[in-house]
């Protein structure tokens, strides 16, 4: 099946708008890679990057089990074993019996590791309020909805 010259355009014109939007991801995740690496060395000085995020992931969920992390993180369960081991040293994590398992723990962040994180994160806090400042509340609540739309699979 061949193309006509429209369809041929169109299908060109969304290649490449497909591969802008791509770059722009490239550049965001740059931006974002370099936010994370900052807030982790604000956490704690040369904490890596992948142990700030199995720590937020643990602040986000409150309460979760080393195998549940692990399996948000679509990582190996012995390589999150050992940055839980590193956060609870710093005494970022505390870890406590699973009430529904008793051979199990749950991982939840102490007071310390939540003060912590909310210092680290309070020189960049106000960059993305402030980079959205001139944008219509609709405009936001409208780039949030397709990017979940596309975090999803789903068409807008």
């Amino acid at each position: 099946m061949s193309m006509t010259p429209p369809d041929l355009e169109a299908s060109e014109a969304r290649t490449e708008a497909v591969r802008a939007l791509e770059a722009e991801f490239g550049e965001l995740i740059n931006r974002i890679r370099r936010l994370l690496a900052d807030n982790a060395q604000r956490v704690s000085p040369g904490m890596l990057p992948g142990a700030y995020k199995v720590f937020t992931t643990i602040v986000r969920r409150e309460s979760v089990t080393l195998s549940a992390l692990a399996e948000s993180l679509m990582a190996d369960k012995g390589q999150i074993s050992r940055t839980v081991r590193e956060l609870e040293g710093l005494g970022l994590v505390a870890r406590t019996p699973d009430p529904e398992d008793g051979r199990s723990s749950l991982l939840s962040p102490t007071v310390e590791g939540i003060a912590r994180l909310d210092a680290a994160r309070a020189p960049q806090e106000s960059t993305l309020l402030s980079t959205l400042v001139d944008w219509s509340i609709d405009d936001v609540r409208n780039l949030t909805r397709l990017l979940h739309a596309l975090t999803v699979g789903e068409t807008p």
